[in-house]
């Protein structure tokens, strides 16, 4: 098969954050490289990327030396840089991580340590300092991470997209795979083209795992969708910038909390209850097979079994506004629910292993000319230019 028998390269399935900074990354390691992005969506960032709290994180929580952790407090770093060089919407705000109760303050301090372990600077404040940045924020503790800010994630997708060079492809949404190892990959879409390349890039979010099985791998694990359920504050006066709850370390999401955007309005949440599809952005929303293969995963059963009390407690937050007022509240005691106003949800793309483990940390595997990532939830649009470096310099290196 020549050259010209090739549509690119590299081709990358999925437009959101994480594919278009891999088509950017690629076209700035190894300019000249034919890159092609298949979307099946009629535009970038439409799911995970354009629907979250657009924070860029520190890097705080993430265990020291992993990828989540490395990634981020670069990432974060970077995230700024590309925003200025751009001018895109961003802004450095800090954030406040409060403790409500005693038995938060061993993991609050903890957090302190992991912060310095991960090189960033954390202050520590009692609940006199709280109220110097957060006039209506009550607390016994909490720390301020300064590196902490907000972005527009959906119009960085849109500027990787511009810069990247690439070919990309909008409601194109892949079906079928052929891969043979020593002649390259070819898909075909739902709307019957064909389209060959070298090496494939699979980051399809919510879709991962069936993409990574059309090519023929196992994955190992299963995408399980959360939706994550959101507010608008009707009085934002009521935050300055970023409060944040003490998280519960045993799961992968950090609780309720309240984030100034960049247009200025406060986002509360997000909540995190199973969704009944992939692309569930409600409960009315259910796909039957989809829904088969969560609860057919043997993972999906043992998180059921482990997490059980934090679940029903998330899904009473889902159906009670009154239940997610007084989680609110623990923060911010002046909120009221009529402050509350539905906002649009997201569903994060959340790894699990077959014995009911909730992959951590950023999952990225190869098999024969493909590059599969299977779990890049938060912090990945904060870790975005150096998760793309990291898929490239894979993608390259199987060129």
């Amino acid at each position: 098969m020549g050259t010209a028998a090739f549509d690119g390269d590299v081709l990358v399935v999925g437009g959101g954050i994480v594919g278009l900074s891999t088509a950017y990354a690629v076209s700035r390691a190894a300019p000249g490289t034919r890159v092609v992005v298949l979307e099946k969506e009629p535009g970038p960032a439409r799911h995970q990327t354009g629907r979250n709290s657009g924070v860029i994180h520190s890097g705080i929580y993430y265990r020291p030396g992993s990828l989540k952790a490395r990634f981020a407090v670069r990432g974060a770093a970077e995230m700024v840089k590309f925003c200025a060089e751009y001018g895109i919407p961003h802004e450095v705000t800090g954030k406040l991580i409060v403790a409500t109760e005693r038995d938060e303050l061993p993991r609050l301090h903890a957090l302190v340590q992991r912060g310095r372990e991960n090189g960033i600077s954390v202050r520590e404040l009692g609940p006199a300092q709280i109220q110097e940045y957060e006039p209506e924020v009550r607390g016994l503790a909490a720390i301020h991470v300064g590196t902490t800010g907000i972005a527009d994630y959906r119009a960085v997708a849109e500027r990787f997209a511009e810069v990247s060079g690439a070919e990309i492809r909008y409601g194109a949404e892949v079906v079928q795979i052929d891969r043979r190892p020593e002649r390259g990959v070819a898909v075909r879409t739902r709307a019957g083209d064909v389209v060959r390349a070298r090496v494939m890039v699979n980051c399809a979010g919510l879709r991962c795992d069936e993409v990574a099985r059309l090519a023929g791998d196992d994955p190992g694990m299963r995408i399980v969708p959360f939706r994550g359920e959101y507010f608008e504050l009707a009085r934002p006066e009521l935050v300055r910038g970023l409060v944040y709850p003490v998280p519960d370390p045993a799961f992968p999401f950090l609780g309720v909390h309240l984030t100034r955007g960049i247009d200025g309005g406060v986002h509360v949440g997000p909540n995190a209850v199973p969704a009944l599809a992939r692309e569930g952005y409600g409960w009315g929303t259910v796909r039957p097979r989809e829904l088969a293969g969560t609860l057919g995963w043997p993972g999906s059963w043992h998180i059921a079994r482990q997490h059980w009390r934090y679940g029903a407690g998330e899904i009473v937050r889902s159906v009670s506004k009154g239940a997610f007022t007084r989680a609110v509240r623990r923060l911010v005691p002046a909120v009221e629910s009529r402050d509350l106003v539905a906002a649009p949800a997201g569903v994060r793309a959340q790894a699990v292993l077959r014995d009911g483990t909730l992959v951590d940390d950023f999952l990225i595997s190869e098999g024969p000319r493909t590059v599969h990532v299977l779990n890049a939830p938060s912090p990945a649009a904060t870790a975005s230019l150096p998760i793309g470096r990291e898929i490239a310099r894979r993608v390259l290196a199987s060129l």
